[in-house]
């Protein structure tokens, strides 16, 4: 992965939305150098747009990892001003959920054990399109 940019909630048309994040992730994402010339051949783009959002509510992180579907759920993860966001995908990479939850946390900036019955936690499935699936 070289750039994910977007965002959790629609606030333009999605062709729009499509474009203009595809261009940032590209070229603007700070965690990785722009794309260049040499990376365009081996280039595969993946395009996930989010479904409904479904509120999780658990007493704690057993319970919450006992609900979650691995492979399957995306994450977002709120408390405060701290958010993170994982999407289906990186169940790929971390496959274990308490390493997915862990992960997701230390994105957002909380410690990796942190819990609060505040936490406010909800699940989403994506749509995904990559380029390789449109030149099979």
């Amino acid at each position: 992965m070289r750039g994910c940019i977007g965002k959790a909630r629609p606030c333009r048309p999605l062709a729009v939305d499509v474009a203009e994040n595809a261009y940032a992730a590209a070229f603007e994402d700070g965690r990785f150098p722009p794309l260049a010339a040499a990376d365009l051949d081996p280039l595969d783009i993946e395009v996930s747009v989010l479904g409904g959002f479904e509120p999780l509510t658990a007493s704690d992180e057993a319970d919450l990892l006992r609900q979650l579907r691995p492979g399957h759920d995306g994450l977002i993860l709120e408390f405060g001003a701290a958010r993170g966001l994982f999407l289906p995908g990186v169940w790929s990479v971390l496959p274990e959920p308490g390493d997915f939850v862990a992960q997701l946390k230390l994105k957002a900036g909380l410690e990796r054990d942190f819990w609060s019955p505040r936490l406010t936690l909800q699940r989403f499935a994506t749509a995904t399109v990559s380029s390789e699936t449109i030149a099979a």
